[in-house]
């Protein structure tokens, strides 16, 4: 049995989001813990509502900018959120950028917020 994994990422599909303006490219989830990591394109002017991270999040961006009321990630740029963190999100210009989820971010606002 293989036990690696290989993508060719470019031929997979971007998937939209419950979110306008941000589409997703799943290169790992596991349905277990809820870890994942992916690719997100965010168009310009795209939000993410306030959500919680359940656990650490890291984020690299590989074009454009995201922003949140601490500062602004731009191309090139490396950010991690420790579990507990609360924020929202945007894109001002829009952006490419690979991110790394333990768990599942926990929703406060907007379509995927728990009732």
């Amino acid at each position: 049995m293989l036990s690696t994994r290989y993508l060719e990422v470019e031929k997979l599909p971007w998937a939209n989001t419950a979110y306008d303006g941000i589409k997703i490219k799943i290169l790992f989830k596991d349905s277990q813990s809820g870890a994942m990591t992916a690719l997100f394109r965010w168009q310009a002017g795209a939000k993410l509502p306030m959500h919680e991270h359940t656990d650490i999040e890291q984020s690299y961006v590989l074009e454009g900018s995201l922003c949140d009321f601490e500062g602004e990630c731009k191309t090139g740029d490396y950010a991690w959120r420790p579990a507990g963190s609360k924020h929202e999100a945007w894109s001002p210009n829009g952006c490419l950028l690979l991110a790394i989820f333990f768990k599942p971010n926990r929703f406060l606002e907007g379509p995927e917020s728990e009732k």
